[in-house]
C-alpha cells in the first residue's frame, strides 16, 4: 500500500488514538515516502541512516501534528530539517578530513609552480612590460612606486601593464 495524504491522515489519527497496528503501517509508509524523497538528495550509503533519523524525529514529534492540518507538509518539513542537519554533518566531517591532509599552506609548491609558469610567459614580453607587471600586479606596489623603481613614467607603467596583460591573456588563450 502506498498511502496518499488521506491515507496518512487516517493512519496518523489512529496512531495517536493508540492503534499500534496503524502506527506500524504508518511508519512503514513514511519510510517508503522518505526513501523516495531522499533518493536523489543523498548518497546511497547515507540513505538508510537519514531515513531512520527522520523516523525517530517523527516518533518524537508525533504529538505535535494537528489533525486539522495536512500530514505530508508536516512530514516534509521534518524531513527537510533533518536533511539540512545531515548535510551540515557531512560537510563538517569532510572539512575536518581536509584539515588533516597536508595543506597547501605547508608547501610552497603551488607558488613555485605558478612562478615557473609566469616566467615562461614573461619570455614573450618586452622587459618594460615584465617589470611593470611584476612591480604593480605581483609585488603590489603603487604605480608611482613602480615608476620610481623602474625609471619609467607613471603613464608608461600603466600602458605597459595593460599591453602586457593583454599579451599574456592572448598567449594563455592560444595555449588552450
Amino acid at each position: 500500500m502506498i498511502a496518499d495524504e488521506a491515507g496518512f491522515v487516517r493512519l496518523m489519527i489512529a496512531s495517536q488514538a493508540g492503534d499500534s497496528r496503524a502506527y506500524t503501517v504508518l511508519l512503514t509508509e513514511v519510510q517508503l515516502w522518505l526513501e523516495r524523497y531522499f533518493r536523489r538528495r543523498v548518497a546511497p550509503g547515507q540513505l538508510d541512516d537519514l531515513v531512520q533519523d527522520v523516523l525517530l524525529a517523527v516518533h518524537a514529534k508525533r504529538a505535535t501534528w494537528d489533525e486539522t492540518r495536512a500530514f505530508l507538509p508536516w512530514l516534509a518539513a521534518i524531513a527537510r530539517y533533518r536533511w539540512v542537519d545531515h548535510l551540515r554533518r557531512v560537510y563538517r566531517t569532510a572539512e575536518d578530513a581536509l584539515e588533516d591532509q597536508d595543506s597547501a599552506e605547508d608547501s610552497d609548491e603551488d607558488a613555485v609552480l605558478a612562478r615557473m609558469s609566469l616566467e615562461r610567459l614573461f619570455v614573450h614580453l618586452p622587459p618594460g612590460q615584465c617589470a611593470a607587471i611584476e612591480l604593480v600586479r605581483i609585488k603590489g606596489l603603487s604605480v608611482a612606486e613602480a615608476a620610481e623603481r623602474s625609471g619609467q613614467s607613471e603613464s608608461l607603467i600603466k600602458v605597459n601593464i595593460h599591453r602586457g596583460l593583454r599579451k599574456l591573456a592572448t598567449l594563455v588563450e592560444e595555449a588552450d
